[in-house]
């Protein structure tokens, strides 16, 4: 049995989660999800998750004062724990606070947990709720593992030497992210951390949306929720640049978040309203449309792991141009299957859209092997399976998969 725990499940954005959980149960394990946060807007699909997961909210009073007698009588197991969030490391006092009511929270899903035959605890992400799973797994007395993706390594990454430490294995998602923790986290073991590329479907690898359109402008589309680390600013400000030096295009910004009142703000000062346009939340049909109606798709993102919609576009043929940071170039090939621009560089960004645009007519070679490496190395079907083959390994004592193999990193 295994307890599965993300910090909000089911999510619209992470749709890898319910596929991992459905590949388990392919597999034999029986599967407890487990969500730190309650769910909202779900479609009727991810709808059918919310009655067999386990949620830590709303807490329940009774639960919590039993959690904090659970920490009292087996304090020896978490007695290290409390002098790493009291006294070690560089967090600040609100995290180390955080982190308390965290442990208290560990408790609580253990008691959740108990009684279930729970044998080992997956948590996908290293935010708060692997610190959860952490503290649950250890007064269980049961393993735990994590996955991690991006920002959680690399922007959000408090305890997470603890977490490392005392994970049985960890699962991430680019070979850029596992050479990281191997620098940044020397203790631990290079066998202990295993790469694992998440894909798309494999009816998407198959399907050419690409289709003309009659306007003379260049279409550029951006996928992704409005949040500080996409870094949409980034390329509102980057239009305005495209705009001044003349060029005809528009550009689509498809998501939703908390960032829309400050982006509509950046665009309406920078007279940016006949050049940029925010769509909102686009359903997958709606979404294919625009696929399909653009020139380039872009990325401007801060942190990432490796985005699915950089692999979305490329299985679409359509020519992506993402800055060339963490994972990317593992997917986006310099100049093979999309362009990569220097981080954080606005002259870079302009001359590579300027490039684009002016060579498009001569890039199907481009598109057309971005199509083949998405196929090969990001068809989700096949990544899922081997995915259920790193847990079948793990779980049963085995580590017979060598976690050096990347027969991407040869192209590179």
């Amino acid at each position: 049995m295994i307890a599965y725990l993300a910090n909000q499940f089911p999510s619209q954005v992470e749709p890898y989660v319910p596929a991992e959980i459905r590949e388990l149960r392919s597999r034999g394990f029986e599967v407890i999800p487990g969500s730190a946060r309650v769910s909202t807007r779900l479609d009727a699909e991810l709808e059918s998750c919310v009655s067999e997961t386990v949620y830590l909210q709303p807490l329940r009073p009774w639960l919590l004062v039993r959690a904090s007698w659970l920490c009292l009588r087996k304090f020896q197991k978490i007695a290290d724990l409390f002098e790493r969030m009291l006294f070690s490391g560089t967090e600040g006092p609100g995290r180390r606070v955080r982190a308390l009511f965290h442990t208290w929270l560990g408790a609580y899903y253990a008691l959740l947990l108990e009684g279930r035959g729970v044998e080992h605890i997956h948590v996908h992400h290293g935010y708060f709720a692997s610190w959860i799973a952490m503290v649950a797994s250890r007064l269980l007395g049961i393993t735990f593992s994590m996955t991690l993706h991006g920002s959680d390594l690399l922007l959000h990454k408090a305890y997470l030497d603890s977490k490392l430490q005392d994970c049985s294995f960890c699962v991430t998602v680019s070979e850029f992210n596992r050479q990281h923790i191997l620098e940044h986290f020397p203790n631990t073991g290079p066998d202990k951390v295993i790469v694992q590329y998440l894909g798309i479907a494999p009816l998407a690898l198959n399907s050419n949306l690409s289709a003309t359109h009659s306007t003379a402008s260049f279409v550029m589309l951006a996928v992704g929720r409005l949040h500080p680390v996409k870094d949409h600013s980034f390329l509102i400000r980057a239009c305005r640049q495209l705009k001044t030096k003349g060029l005809n295009f528009l550009c689509l910004i498809a998501g939703e978040g908390a960032e829309r009142t400050r982006l509509e703000r950046l665009i309406q000062d920078l007279d940016l309203q006949s050049k940029v346009r925010l769509l909102g939340h686009l359903s997958r049909h709606q979404l294919d449309s625009y696929y399909s109606l653009a020139d380039m798709v872009v990325l401007t993102s801060q942190s990432e792991g490796i985005p699915l919609v950089l692999m979305e576009a490329m299985a679409r043929g359509k020519v992506v141009l993402a800055p060339n940071i963490t994972g990317i170039p593992e997917l986006v090939l310099e100049g093979k299957t999309g362009f990569l621009y220097r981080a954080r560089s606005f002259d870079d960004f302009v001359s590579r859209v300027e490039m684009i645009r002016e060579s498009k007519s001569v890039l199907a070679p481009v598109s057309s092997a971005a199509q083949q490496h998405v196929s090969q190395y990001f068809d989700r079907d096949k990544n899922l399976a081997a995915f259920g083959d790193v847990f079948l390994a793990r779980m049963s004592g085995r580590a017979d998969r060598d976690p050096h193999e990347n027969p991407i990193l040869q192209q590179i």
